[in-house]
């Protein structure tokens, strides 16, 4: 079977083209061609009013052709066998551990990361224990919605915290750009499906799912880990680790003192807690586990008509049903040496609250399958180091994201309202007192005020070179009655618990980091292929000895 990519037709094609565009692609007779099937659809919109589809297509020839085909287009990049993306696993457990004779693992956290690594070791037979400090996610989100809708923080069930992680809340993208030789991404994929997910995320170039859906996904999943013996433990928060020395010298993990009392053995754990388990890094360091911190950016939520962006993105083509509601994606570099861009854009969607500490309010934000809301919202962010902006501690930049947390707290009218002002008041340097033509869909609620009091200088400075350099490149994106609302702080982890190669703690033996909190993936996909590594590992390291 040949892989044939940058195939480009039409936006509004009709099916029967695709295959003489194939044959003549190939060179070869339309009657060569014995089956062939989209692997992958995306769309070239360079040229917004004369859009293309761009499709992967795999393509079945007689053996004697396919082998003449690569002969002759050998120097064409487009043209590949297919690749094997079917997963395998590394080690399977023996029947010992199905009937419960052997050391269980522990995973922290149930996110995407957590949830992934659950699955494969369960799948290996391993009888996994998942420990998650938040609630099962049907009541994980009907404590979500209260801080939305009557402005109550649980600290311990929101945005952040709870099983499905801080991605149930989210755009539901399943796209990244991380290296993924093995189809690691492939298999996340071929799991969310059998969860539940739409068939066209294992064919769309960008796919995504939306909270509802992701919801009824990660409780299949949970079902399926309890049926290979996986176990759950909910409102179950680790509160400190048991670290052994031996007489080497070296470091190692023994167990987990658990928040209802419990001491739990534990020679293997993951550390799959998400970029927001502050307490987690702060009990981490105490006990000496090597973790440094990384850099990640801050900043605000701004918020656009979809129809403006759908216009500006696609021209004549706007809500063409196959193309649906647009995205973008925007970078600038600014005179004060800062990069200013777009984070975690959400069509069709809406900002939400964040915040898992009392006291503090943090941006987010999400969308649904449809994509059907009124406005596009995107995090518009400035890179911060811990060199230039929080030297000196590992955990240095959690209290920067907690002290502008706070501000926009403050800010918001100390009720979990968020500061809030129209892109015109702030290029002018004014306070906002009133929205304009847009609306903003943050609950549970939107305070009017000036950004810069919950903003770093240099933050303000560098956002305001950039919009107007944005509105350039996107027409309207810096219009007058754009809203925009802060903060947005957790755009990732302000630490990272390093590894070595083996994927275990640098100086603590046992001790698996992995995924967003551990500063080693950003969004769903990367965070759950990343579990899948460190389940593999723990896995081997577990069954070689």
């Amino acid at each position: 079977m040949l892989r044939l990519t940058e195939l480009k037709l039409p936006l509004d094609h009709a099916p029967e083209a695709m295959l003489p565009a194939i044959a003549a692609r190939l060179g070869v007779g339309e009657a060569q061609i014995l089956r062939h099937a989209v692997a992958k659809r995306g769309n070239d919109a360079r040229r917004k009013n004369a859009i293309q589809l761009v499709y992967a297509v795999d393509v079945t020839l007689s053996p004697q052709d396919e082998a003449e085909v690569l002969v002759r287009l050998a120097g064409d990049n487009h043209v590949r066998p297919t690749p094997d993306t079917s997963y395998r696993f590394p080690v399977r457990a023996p029947e010992g551990w199905l009937a419960g004779e052997g050391e269980r693992p522990v995973v922290i956290g149930a996110g995407p990361c957590g949830l992934l690594a659950g699955l494969i070791l369960a799948q290996m037979g391993l009888r996994p224990i998942i420990i998650e400090r938040g609630k099962a996610v049907r009541e994980r989100t009907k404590d979500t919605w209260a801080l939305w809708r009557k402005s109550v923080l649980t600290p311990e069930s929101n945005v952040q915290f709870g099983e499905g992680g801080a991605g149930t809340f989210s755009d539901g993208k399943l796209y990244s750009r991380i290296k993924d030789p093995r189809h690691l991404g492939r298999k996340v994929l071929v799991e969310f499906v059998k969860a539940g997910a739409p068939d066209d995320i294992l064919t769309e170039a960008h796919p995504h799912i939306g909270t509802f859906r992701l919801v009824t996904m990660v409780m299949s999943m949970r079902e399926t880990i309890e049926k290979l013996g996986g176990e759950y433990r909910f409102g179950t928060r680790v509160d400190d680790f048991a670290v052994e020395t031996d007489a080497a010298g070296e470091r190692r993990l023994a167990g987990l003192h658990l928040s209802n009392g419990e001491y739990l053995p534990a020679r293997r754990v993951i550390m799959a807690v998400g970029h927001s388990a502050r307490d987690t890094f702060e009990v981490l360091y105490q006990r000496g586990v090597h973790i440094e911190a990384k850099p990640f950016a801050i900043g605000v939520r701004i918020e656009h008509p979809q129809s403006l962006i759908d216009q500006a993105r696609y021209g004549a083509c706007a809500k063409h049903p196959i193309l649906g509601p647009a995205a973008y994606a925007l970078a600038h570099q600014c005179s004060n040496g800062r990069s200013v861009y777009s984070f975690c854009m959400c069509p069709g969607g809406r900002v939400v609250a964040a915040a898992s500490e009392e006291g503090r309010v943090v941006t987010n934000g999400m969308s649904q399958y449809s994509r059907a809301e009124f406005n596009a919202n995107s995090g518009l962010v400035v890179d911060i180091t811990p060199e230039r902006d929080f030297p000196g501690h590992p955990l240095a930049g959690i209290a920067l994201q907690r002290h502008w947390e706070e501000r926009a707290f403050v800010a918001g009218g100390s009720n979990y309202q968020a500061p809030g002002q129209k892109v015109g008041d702030f290029l002018a340097g004014k306070p906002s007192s009133a929205f304009g033509s847009i609306v903003p869909s943050y609950q549970p609620g939107v305070h009017l005020t000036a950004l810069e009091e919950c903003l770093p200088d240099f933050v303000t400075d560098a956002l305001r070179e950039a919009l107007p350099v944005f509105g350039r490149q996107m027409a309207g994106y810096d219009h007058p009655d754009v809203v925009m609302t802060g903060v947005e702080t957790r755009t990732s982890s302000p630490v990272r618990i390093t590894r070595g190669k083996d994927l275990q703690s640098l100086n603590t033996r046992g001790l698996y980091p992995a995924g967003e909190g551990a500063g080693y993936a950003g969004g769903i996909l990367s965070a759950a292929v990343d579990g899948i590594r460190a389940a593999e590992a723990l896995a081997q390291d577990l069954l070689a000895g």
